[in-house]
């Protein structure tokens, strides 16, 4: 896998660059979630990385793209002022942990070890300045450190004010590198991974890609084109 994604790293960011300028011609709203899946998809085949399925934005957990390189879970975000972090959301654990149930710290590493049966996180972060969005494509191991609930230690969420003071209302960790998780009970009790952009992360970086949020074509537009 690794030596495959090696071979078609470079094709993988001159597709990235243009698949994002291609929807965007037509589309102002940023490329995320399920639409960041099927771009994605496009991207791999193009570049030479067959496709051989996709959840086609089903929000089941685990993979949601499986290429030649493995099985990819996509992720979307948006950049902080200053482009140093991002946040991803993932795991739902209702059935592990809640504000009836609060479950322990294996439980919740079995349960998410259980659902993960993917080797890259695929995570497409974006920066809004002015009349245009930059992305970064982020092609991250599963098992990377910052990204790994069982790299962190783990303690109670206590609340801090009104009819919640002093209660636990779901669980955090310490930080690694800057970077830190955490599961709050009334959010449906989804893992929420706040990652810092070391030096290190950015060797994941797939490709950047700069387009207007003016789009030049509408749907209509642009089947009049094709078909005339």
């Amino acid at each position: 896998m690794a030596e495959m994604l090696t071979h078609v790293r470079s094709a993988l960011a001159v597709n990235f660059s243009r698949c994002i300028q291609g929807y965007h011609l037509i589309n102002a709203d940023p490329a995320k979630e399920s639409i960041w899946e099927s771009l994605n998809a496009q991207i791999f085949s193009a570049s030479g990385c067959p496709v051989q399925s996709k959840s086609s934005g089903s929000h089941a957990p685990g993979s949601d793209i499986t290429c030649a390189i493995g099985n990819i879970s996509n992720k979307s975000a948006k950049y902080e002022p200053g482009n140093g972090a991002f946040s991803v959301s993932s795991y739902r654990l209702t059935a592990t942990c809640s504000s009836s149930s609060f479950g322990t710290i294996p439980e919740i590493f079995a349960e998410i070890s259980s659902r993960k049966n993917f080797q890259y996180y695929s995570i497409i972060v974006r920066e809004e300045t002015g009349e245009k969005f930059r992305y970064d494509w982020y092609l991250i191991p599963s098992d990377y450190p910052q990204f790994n609930p069982e790299a962190y230690a783990w303690s109670p969420m206590m609340g801090q004010r009104g009819k919640n003071k002093d209660k636990q209302i779901g669980w955090k960790t310490n930080e690694i590198n800057g970077s830190s998780m955490s599961i709050t009970f009334s959010m449906s009790s989804q893992l929420w991974m706040y990652m810092n952009v070391t030096e290190e992360m950015r060797q994941f970086i797939i490709g950047t890609a700069t387009a207007s949020r003016e789009q030049r074509f509408n749907y209509l537009e642009l089947y009049e084109m094709l078909n005339k």
